[in-house]
């Protein structure tokens, strides 16, 4: 595995490879990052095609009251895990590469996608993320790119920026992976206890509730996310949105239409913000968990 730290070491590492299956991640990596890479590898069936993972911590995602200084930065653990995984390259830039100026030109995606849910919670989130993956892309310069759908809004977003920018570059979507008892895995799943990570289950737990209801159901589905948002509120949860979507647009829907449908979450339980969904296929009413 080669590791990256410039321009010129990422574009000797990558040479004439003829495919370039790109993870961008922002490091701390966990067992739900590593099956990114280990679909990358799949993906990557000659000699001359890489798998390619970034690490970057983006400053430009994160409010001046988030955790950017605390985000765990375990660069050399990261490395042995992708080495471990198979993974090819490591592109690891500081800021001063890729922020050589102050970033006066950034992408804004669409409001009618990327202001309500996360992106109306953390403003300016999805620009920062645009920007910063806009030119990795540059950089890498990959035939496909994956994320995980944990960030489903996020995927979304990033899909519909390189269809509507024509970049020539694949986007896919990971399932979420999860612990043994259903917790979304997470870099800031570090932050909780060991009695908080019990208690977070709660958050799976409504969602589970809620999709169960819209697999039975016909309409009603924003009564029924108040309900679950409010048993976590009572639980010591603070929750953003708890909210039956469209896939498509992420648009809140009260009954079944011509959409599949996902679920989207994120609750703040102590000092830990943790997002979480659940896809509900349409054709046969089936869960994505």
């Amino acid at each position: 595995m080669i590791i990256a730290h410039t321009l010129s070491e990422l574009h000797s590492a990558l040479g004439a490879s003829s495919k370039r299956v790109f993870v961008p991640t922002m490091g701390n990596l966990h067992a739900g990052h590593l099956q990114l890479i280990r679909q990358a590898k799949a993906l990557c069936q000659q000699p001359n095609e890489l798998t390619v993972a970034s690490i970057f911590v983006n400053r430009l995602q994160f409010a001046p009251h988030e955790d950017f200084d605390q985000y765990p930065r375990t660069f050399d653990n990261d490395c042995e895990l992708l080495r471990a995984t198979g993974c090819d390259v490591v592109f690891a830039p500081n800021e001063t590469l890729m922020y050589p100026q102050a970033q006066t030109y950034t992408v804004h995606p669409p409001a009618e996608l990327a202001d309500l849910w996360e992106g109306h919670f953390r403003p300016g989130f999805f620009t920062g993320v645009c920007t910063v993956v806009m030119k990795l892309f540059h950089m890498v310069n990959p035939s496909t790119a994956i994320f995980g759908k944990k960030d489903f809004q996020q995927w979304k977003v990033l899909e519909q920026m390189v269809r509507q920018m024509a970049m020539p570059i694949e986007i896919l979507g990971c399932p979420i992976e999860r612990s043994k008892d259903g917790l979304a895995l997470s870099s800031r799943n570090g932050y909780l206890s060991e009695t908080q990570k019990l208690q977070a289950l709660a958050l799976q737990g409504q969602l589970r509730a809620v999709a169960q209801f819209v697999k039975a159901k016909e309409r009603g589905f924003k009564a029924q996310s108040k309900l679950g948002m409010d048993a976590l509120n009572a639980n010591g949860w603070r929750v953003d949105y708890l909210a039956v979507c469209q896939q498509s647009d992420l648009q809140e829907v009260d009954l079944w239409g011509a959409e599949d449908l996902v679920i989207l979450a994120a609750a703040t339980l102590g000092s830990t913000r943790l997002i979480d969904n659940i896809e509900v296929q349409l054709t046969e009413r089936t869960l994505t968990l």
